[in-house]
């Protein structure tokens, strides 16, 4: 009996394992897969092609005013009123010389009828829904480069969330070699106390080292694993995503490359086709001041007795022109208000422009500021390094305290955990720069 209970429990147990297994194993995803997903997945370029897909049938609604409204109507009606039942019997074709009598004028009888009605209607010069149409399109092909800004966007996001789990693992790596050097302080310093050549407070001032040591690899493990989750969170995913195993090299190219790019910025020329729908608007509200003119058609049945019936047919052709010749002063106000927006946009053009000239050469700046940085860092831990060596033979000879061992230490590990986070900062500048200029995608491969 027990054996049979431990191999159920070991069965259960496997079957629980390799359930799980496959839900808790995490994927790794290099960053131009990681971009190529997020630009298929990522909540906000979803909703953002929706936008553009929602402009795209607006166009639709524009070029609606313009083509022709065929319509059925079914009517039912019942009346005494005397001009009402006196048209009806018209239309039903049952009026007949008793009709005529001042008593079934004044006071007819109840009548139904039944109404049924096909009209046609063809708008001929409406400007108005000329330029509607024109400037739905406009909107449309601004709401498409605003999603390939949306896209550079995104691509710089995940770029940066890529490059915060690649800081965030080397932290943790730092930190586990800050422990196993600290373990080996703890070593020394227990070594030298066995042997009477050091004191015991220089054992409990290297056992806190590697306990603080393993504090922050805690807080690490902690920043790696919320890392993670956003990574995934800018891909659209639920589950923790790991950069793959890469060497990521980004070259910087001339100033030029990115100050022409910059130029044709997608946001900068969703700006200008914003700025020419707003021209447009002008245009529209300057079109109230014209006629509009259409044609329309109608053909009827009516019967008193039956839905759909056709006791009497008839059919009638029109033409309409409407000119509003004063409209509460209506159209003067919406011209100028028309005006005084495309004025508005035109302004935020021009600062748009200016904006990403600045923010193009601030990037270049911050580059060449994070590759010497970079440089920096990486003397910085040459540095430390050394000055470890040397304090560490000196201690082992008894010549300096473990104080200054400890301190050495503490300097080393600042300097790989700088060495990393400059290495980054350097990446992400450059990418960076790219995403200011509008080169993001281009640079990264994924156009």
């Amino acid at each position: 009996m027990r054996r049979l209970t431990a191999c159920l429990c070991s069965a259960a147990l496997l079957s629980l394992l390799v359930y799980v297994d496959p839900i808790g194993a995490e994927q790794k995803i290099t960053l131009t897969e990681a971009i190529r997903t997020a630009l298929e997945e990522s909540y906000e370029i979803r909703a953002f092609r929706s936008s553009v897909s929602a402009r795209r049938e607006a166009i639709g609604v524009a070029r609606s005013q313009l083509l022709p409204k065929l319509a059925f109507e079914e009517r039912a009606a019942r009346t005494n009123n005397p001009p009402s039942a006196f048209m009806m019997k018209l239309n039903q074709q049952r009026f007949s010389q008793n009709d005529f009598a001042i008593g079934s004028l004044n006071n007819p009888d109840p009548i139904t009828d039944y109404q049924s009605m096909f009209s046609f209607e063809q708008p001929l010069f409406v400007m108005k829904s000329y330029l509607d149409l024109n400037m739905a399109k406009l909107q449309h092909s601004a709401g498409n480069e605003e999603l390939r800004r949306k896209m550079e966007e995104i691509a710089f996001k995940v770029s940066q969330a890529y490059l915060r789990v690649h800081t965030a693992k080397a932290y943790e790596d730092v930190a586990s070699r800050a422990i196993r050097d600290a373990t080996e302080h703890v070593r020394i310093a227990e070594s030298m106390y066995r042997n009477g050549l050091g004191l015991y407070s220089d054992v409990l001032r290297a056992r806190t080292s590697l306990t603080e040591s393993e504090q922050k690899q805690v807080t690490f493990k902690k920043d790696l694993a919320v890392s993670k989750r956003w990574f995934a969170y800018v891909l659209g995913r639920h589950d923790p995503v790991s950069p793959a195993d890469e060497r990521l090299e980004f070259i910087l190219k001339d100033v030029a490359y990115y100050t022409d790019a910059s130029l044709s910025r997608k946001d900068a020329a969703a700006m200008k086709i914003r700025h020419e729908s707003a021209m447009a608007n002008v245009k529209r509200a300057e079109s109230l001041y014209l006629p509009s003119i259409g044609v329309g058609a109608s053909y009827q049945f009516n019967d008193h007795m039956r839905i759909f019936g056709s006791e009497g047919e008839s059919w009638l052709l029109m033409a309409s022109l409407r000119w509003n010749l004063f409209d509460g002063l209506l159209r003067d106000s919406e011209r100028k208000k028309a005006q005084h927006e495309a004025a508005e946009m035109k302004e935020h053009l021009r600062n748009l422009t200016h904006l990403i000239s600045f923010k193009v050469e601030e990037a270049y700046l911050g580059v060449d500021e994070a590759r010497k940085n970079e440089e920096l860092a990486r003397s910085a831990l040459l540095s430390a390094e050394e000055s470890k060596r040397l304090v560490k033979e000196r201690y082992g000879n008894s010549l300096s305290p473990i104080v200054d061992l400890l301190d050495v230490q503490l300097h080393v590990n600042r300097a790989r955990a700088d060495t990393v986070a400059r290495e980054n900062e350097y990446r992400l500048a450059i990418i960076g720069l790219g995403y200011e200029s509008g080169t993001i995608l281009k640079d990264l491969g994924i156009e």
